[in-house]
């Protein structure tokens, strides 16, 4: 499956000021982690966010997001955010920013 090149751009610059960041392919697509867990990623036009558990129906009422669920099994603390929600670049920070700040909280790999 292809993913987005040019949404994984966008997220590649936003990180690049971000200490602890690497990039990985994954899911189809491309991944970035911090300290070696994953904050975000790109499927598809998609934006993939590691929100954790307890941050999840917030995340879920914000426009342009659903659950990630590739399996039929939604995985519990990740949602997807349409990549057409994402036009602005202010928007797209702050979901980076929110990955890369739970993805901070988890311990490194």
């Amino acid at each position: 499956m292809a993913y987005d090149e040019g949404l994984a751009g966008r997220i590649r610059d936003h990180l690049s000021a971000h200490p602890g960041v690497t990039e990985k392919r994954m899911f189809g697509g491309v991944a970035f982690l911090h300290s070696g867990n994953m904050a975000v990623g790109v499927t598809g036009d998609d934006l993939m966010v590691r929100v954790g558990p307890d941050n999840t129906e917030a995340a879920l009422a914000r426009p342009g997001t659903r659950l990630f669920d590739m399996t039929g099994r939604p995985m519990r603390g990740w949602i997807l955010v349409a990549g057409t929600a994402l036009t602005e670049d202010d928007t797209l920070a702050q979901w980076i920013d929110d990955g890369y700040a739970f993805a901070g909280t988890l311990p490194p790999k």
